[in-house]
């Protein structure tokens, strides 16, 4: 059984890292280029033609070298994706249709999915992204932060962080199709026994969401003694996660009553210059365009003390060079309604932060389980194999210049 600590006895270090109970995680991805990225997939279709046509010196500077990635390295193709992987200026092959990830902390961009343009694409990360799969996303850590310390997505996350050192990636499953969780061996028994009630990975996630603290070497969680406490914590997180995921995995997409809903009020300008808010009005002026209710809460929603808004908007703003700089010449409607679910997807999350914060509250003087109890208890220290990538190869995968990789 594991040992209990009173809060105050033994301090945050006493607490799990989410290390500890999540044992499998992945650095984030590492472009490379920035064009490989955007906020509309037709201007990465561009930014492929422009390169394809391009020769010699042009093709390079387009490209935008780097040690690991040029226009002459071969690569095997990203799992799940049919794309060439002989070198780029060779060979480009057909344009591999791009997919949805999350840049950083609630973004939902697009990426050209192929290995030769991607200096550390992750390839285990692909290997396990279907439709089962959830994705832990560690927020890098700022000192006095008071932002969440980590966030989900049912999206493959490139785990960029806006400021501070990034975290990890922490997918919920080792294998594709739900299976193996990513738990630490005996976490799941422990935890029942003390709750008398199943736990699972999913619910260790919810309460993650609800719970965790940011800390210099990742996200500490603070596990209740109380059953009661626990079951509360974990339906609370069942809320943050299902705003999270934006109608992913069976949920309804995250909506506002009806007289909280954002409108446009006046329409955004073809080129917005500025994003600014008023606070009176619950305003958020994009130029001369108008977005309104838009709750304070939703505006200051900050990760590793980065205003969450401004920096969606800077990134579809901001002037960029070469094949990064190419992109629709006005506001697409779509942005729109993506920055209407985003204020929505702040708002919703801010409007439950109280409940969050009383919870933590209660936790800070109820006795919880320590990372030397779960020592005591068999639970840690992680076995090395529980940290590494499973093997979930049911087929060869294709490795450069088509010869099928070794694994």
């Amino acid at each position: 059984m594991a040992a209990r600590v009173a809060a105050g006895s033994g301090g945050g270090d006493a607490l799990p890292l989410l290390d500890d109970l999540m044992p499998w995680s992945v650095r984030p991805l590492r472009t490379g280029r920035p064009w490989v990225t955007a906020p509309d997939a037709s201007s990465l279709r561009t930014r492929w033609d422009l390169l394809v046509r391009a020769e010699g010196d042009e093709q390079e500077r387009l490209f935008r070298p780097s040690r690991s990635r040029t226009p002459l390295t071969p690569a095997s193709a990203l799992p799940g994706r049919s794309t060439g992987t002989s070198a780029f200026a060779r060979d480009p092959g057909p344009y591999p249709e791009p997919v949805r990830v999350l840049h950083g902390p609630f973004d939902e961009q697009w990426l050209i999915p192929d290995h030769r343009l991607l200096d550390a694409a992750r390839p285990e990360l692909w290997r396990v992204a279907d439709g089962h799969q959830l994705f832990a996303v560690e927020h890098g850590y700022v000192p006095q932060d008071r932002g969440p310390a980590l966030s989900a997505t049912a999206l493959l996350p490139d785990g960029h962080s806006p400021a501070g050192r990034p975290g990890r990636i922490r997918p919920l499953y080792r294998r594709p199709g739900g299976r193996e969780p990513n738990l630490a061996p005996g976490l799941a028994a422990l935890l029942a026994a003390r709750y008398g009630a199943p736990a699972t990975v999913e619910s260790v996630l919810a309460w993650a969401l609800a719970t965790a603290s940011p800390s210099p070497g990742g996200p500490r969680v603070p596990l209740p003694a109380d059953g009661a406490l626990w079951a509360e914590g974990v339906e609370l997180g069942r809320e943050l996660l299902r705003v999270q995921l934006r109608g992913a995995r069976g949920g309804g997409r995250p909506r506002l009553p009806g007289g909280r809903r954002p409108y446009v009020r006046a329409a955004i300008p073809p080129r917005p210059d500025a994003l600014s808010y008023d606070a009176d009005d619950e305003t958020v002026a994009l130029g001369a365009g108008r977005v309104s209710p838009v709750p304070v809460g939703a505006w200051d929603f900050r990760v590793c003390g980065v205003r969450v808004l401004e920096l969606w908007f800077e990134r579809r703003t901001a002037t960029a060079e070469g094949l990064a700089g190419v992109g629709p010449r006005a506001w697409p409607q779509e942005r729109t309604s993506e920055l209407l679910e985003l204020i929505t997807v702040l708002a919703l999350l801010a409007e439950l932060r109280p409940r969050q914060q009383a919870l933590r509250e209660r936790l800070e003087h109820a006795e919880t389980l320590a990372r030397d109890g779960l020592c005591s208890a068999g639970v840690l220290p992680v076995p090395a194999s529980a940290r590494r990538p499973a093997s979930v190869l049911d087929h060869q995968e294709e490795g450069p210049e088509g010869q099928f990789a070794l694994l």
